[in-house]
């Protein structure tokens, strides 16, 4: 395997997801060789940080009109590992790496189903106000959130 700029330890990165959403490879997310076009772990991505966040509260808040803050991504990253294909099942991990004032380093992990790693990924997301369009502090119980969330769902292959 390649290094990976933002892995340090693989296994003891891979060991530090807990969360993970369900995703089925669909035929429209597949090139022309077959294999899961280069653009769509960032969907799934997308799809699994929502998940986490209203895992932990957080997108009830957000989508709420008279809220004040909304997320945002900062950037996005993806490395590929392995190839994926149509009809393949696969977990998207996600975990919060680190914590800013108001962002959060988020991390990705695509798992196949005999366990092998297909595509990690990063990315900075970030609290901002709807009113100044600049970040937003975390409270100490979303830090709280962020930091401790432990949750494990009910959905395998």
């Amino acid at each position: 395997m390649s290094k990976i700029s933002y892995i340090n330890d693989f296994p003891a990165w891979e060991e530090g997801f807990e969360f993970f959403h369900p995703i089925k490879v669909r035929f429209s997310e597949t090139d022309m060789f077959g294999h899961l076009n280069n653009t769509v772990p960032f969907t799934y991505f997308e799809v699994a940080r929502i998940e986490f966040f209203k895992s932990i509260g957080f997108m009830q808040e957000w989508v709420n009109p008279k809220n004040e803050t909304i997320p945002v991504v900062a950037d996005l990253q993806c490395d590929f590992l392995k190839q994926a294909f149509f009809d393949e099942h696969l977990k998207i991990y996600v975990k919060a790496e680190a914590i800013g004032t108001s962002s959060v380093d988020l991390h990705y992990m695509g798992k196949k189903e005999d366990g092998s790693v297909c595509f990690t990924g990063r990315g900075t997301m970030v609290q901002i106000s709807k009113k100044t369009g600049k970040g937003y502090p975390w409270t100490e119980e979303m830090k709280s959130l962020l930091q401790n969330h432990v949750i494990k769902l009910p959905n395998s292959f």
